[in-house]
């Protein structure tokens, strides 16, 4: 039984290191020098481009290097094979340093700052209050729910909005698409933590941003397809936004001359929120291995039809 590593974009160094560590005799092959493709049984994945996973003809189970699986849900052409997620605490706590850090950095005025560095310029702004900032998060999954409490421990005051009914113990939880109004109606700063779904695709539009609070900060961390960027930069120079710090983008890199460089409200960090390790998670990589190999259910499997 060989195991393929298929990461298009991403170095595959690091994950054979940690797999070879654990298991010296593994039968490694990187794409696209994989020899037969009928002994690929196993696949480490990410974003593969469509129709490349079909040509595995005995492919038991394909395994994203991430916790999201929309990169291997888009192929339209994708075998009917179970589909695992990394399951790892020390991403959600990256993550929620990076939203902390971008709410922080909004609230303290650190880009204007900086701005007015580089022009040699001196005028203080008034911060905005923990106490008085209600931070709004879009996604209450593990990541969503560890970066709410990190929030409200620093004296913010936070909600969390999810499509499914559920409370978030200590966290304000609106639900559903009737909750969703409310939910905005009353942020200050918006984080967008959803996993990409048909539903979920392009909701950072017009008309949410509309129903924030008058000068609400928005901080994409999810995927660059929530967004609808054109709609993003006319509410913020529209005056209804105050700005943006961006992780993600419909295309990646950022190409060179796209509006959001140059925007004076607009931050932009190249996808680095929360980013997999392959020293902390390649052993839970290679018990799926071991248990596909053995006849036995993947761990962290995903339910293809909600697409998370």
């Amino acid at each position: 039984m060989a195991f393929m590593i298929l990461l298009n974009g991403v170095p595959p160094h690091g994950w054979v290191k940690r797999l070879k560590a654990i298991d010296p005799q593994l039968d490694l092959r990187i794409f696209p020098d994989v020899g037969r493709p009928e002994d690929i049984e196993f696949a480490l994945v990410w974003s593969p481009l469509p129709g490349e996973l079909k040509r595995f003809a005995n492919l038991r189970c394909i395994a994203s290097m991430g916790a999201g699986v929309d990169h291997i849900l888009r192929d339209p052409e994708l075998p009917d094979l179970p589909v695992t997620r990394v399951v790892d605490p020390s991403m959600a706590q990256a993550m929620s340093e990076y939203i902390v850090m971008a709410v922080l950095n909004h609230c303290r005025y650190a880009a204007t700052y900086f701005r007015q560095q580089r022009e040699q310029g001196w005028k203080i702004h008034i911060p905005r209050l923990a106490g008085r900032t209600k931070v709004g998060i879009m996604g209450l999954g593990q990541l969503g729910t560890h970066a709410a409490n990190r929030l409200a421990a620093l004296g913010f005051k936070v909600a969390g909005w999810r499509r499914s009914p559920g409370a978030v113990e200590g966290i304000e939880t609106f639900c559903g698409q009737d909750g969703l109004d409310p939910f905005l109606g009353e942020t200050d700063v918006l984080v967008c933590l959803l996993p990409l779904t048909t539903e979920t695709r392009d909701i950072l539009n017009a008309r949410l941003f509309g129903l924030l609070r008058p000068g609400a900060f928005v901080i994409n961390v999810a995927r660059g397809d929530h967004l609808v960027e054109a709609d993003l930069v006319a509410a913020i120079d529209g005056g209804h936004l105050s700005g943006a710090c961006l992780d993600v983008f419909r295309t990646e890199p950022l190409p060179a001359g796209h509006p959001f460089w140059d925007h004076p409200a607009i931050i932009v960090t190249p996808h680095t929120a929360s980013i997999t390790n392959p020293s902390v998670v390649a052993a839970q990589i290679y018990e799926n291995y071991r248990r596909v190999l053995a006849g036995q259910a993947p761990l962290h499997r995903i339910d293809r039809r909600r697409g998370y």
